[in-house]
């Protein structure tokens, strides 16, 4: 297996395994901290490391006499920029979501975008193989057996969360196109800034937030900041490099399995029979996805 093929399928699952354990953190969070505030800080927090990160790649790149191709850098403030934009309203509208929302129904509607991106793909003239179609209906049945507990209902919390669902899709498609133009811990790195300085401006608009409730919660910040942020969106963009966009969100998806196992073995929560249907669904869905899938060629006769 090629090294591209390995981080296009180690990176993402990372990545979701990283989310996955995070996601008690950034839930506790809500209670003592505003959305804006709490992903300035953390998108703050991860801009520092990636740019200790970045640094650190560039003297080794320059040691080893191949220093790292970092594309343009108007492509790579354009891209962080964008990029930037776009993952700050994501992760601010699942913050507010998550107030009010169960976590379980926020997984699921958060997950929709396995299928958002295929979808999205079909606007940009890509076309995705019926494994990876057939994968995305997996995913998205065993998110449902693993999230949903209680009967299912629209209310504003969760539109919110399914807004964030929607540019989360448009997230994993922009770095698509950027990452293939410049370097991806430089890109990582500037869209973290910019996500940062986005949510600070806004708190300070819409929240009355004092530090005192920042730093009530300052260690799950700073683990969701540096772990959840700084490592895990450095690793899907360096995934996405060279590899299917839906199938790394569908690898990315597992961070709702993730969770529910971080759950069992931490907080000592017990599976149900339903909640291990829905294991299996997801990763049937992951190895569905990576399956070649035979192309008829133009003028093909079988």
């Amino acid at each position: 297996m090629k090294n591209s093929k390995i981080k296009g399928i180690v990176f993402p699952t990372l990545a979701a395994f990283i989310w996955g354990t995070a996601f008690v953190a950034q839930s506790v969070s809500t209670d003592y901290v505003g959305p804006f505030a709490f992903n300035a800080a953390r998108s703050i927090i991860a801009f520092f490391v990636l740019w200790a990160v970045a640094a650190i790649f560039k003297k080794t790149g320059e040691k080893n006499g191949t220093p790292v191709n970092g594309g343009s850098r108007k492509d790579l403030v354009i891209g962080g920029i964008c990029c930037g934009v776009v993952l700050a309203a994501a992760a601010n509208f699942q913050q507010a979501g998550l107030a009010d929302t169960a976590p379980g129904k926020a997984g699921f509607i958060t997950a929709l975008y396995v299928v958002l991106v295929p979808i999205m793909g079909i606007f940009l003239r890509r076309r995705a193989s019926l494994p990876v179609w057939l994968g995305a209906v997996l995913a998205v049945g065993g998110l449902y057996l693993l999230c949903i507990k209680e009967n299912f209902s629209v209310e504003k919390s969760d539109l919110l969360v399914l807004a964030c669902a929607f540019i989360f899709a448009l997230h994993i498609m922009c770095i698509d196109h950027f990452v293939q133009k410049v370097d991806g811990v430089r890109l990582s790195c500037v869209q973290f800034l910019t996500a940062g300085l986005v949510s600070a401006v806004l708190s300070l608009i819409f929240e009355n937030q004092s530090l005192a409730g920042i730093w009530h919660c300052i260690l799950p910040i700073l683990y969701v900041g540096v772990f959840s942020s700084g490592v895990a969106y450095t690793l899907q963009i360096l995934a996405q490099k060279d590899a299917d966009p839906t199938v790394v969100s569908i690898l990315l998806s597992l961070e709702s399995v993730f969770s529910v196992l971080a759950g069992a073995v931490i907080l000592g929560d017990r599976l149900s029979g339903r909640e291990y249907i829905g294991c299996v669904l997801m990763f049937a869905a992951v190895v569905l996805a990576q399956l070649p899938w035979p192309i008829k060629k133009k003028g093909e006769v079988k």
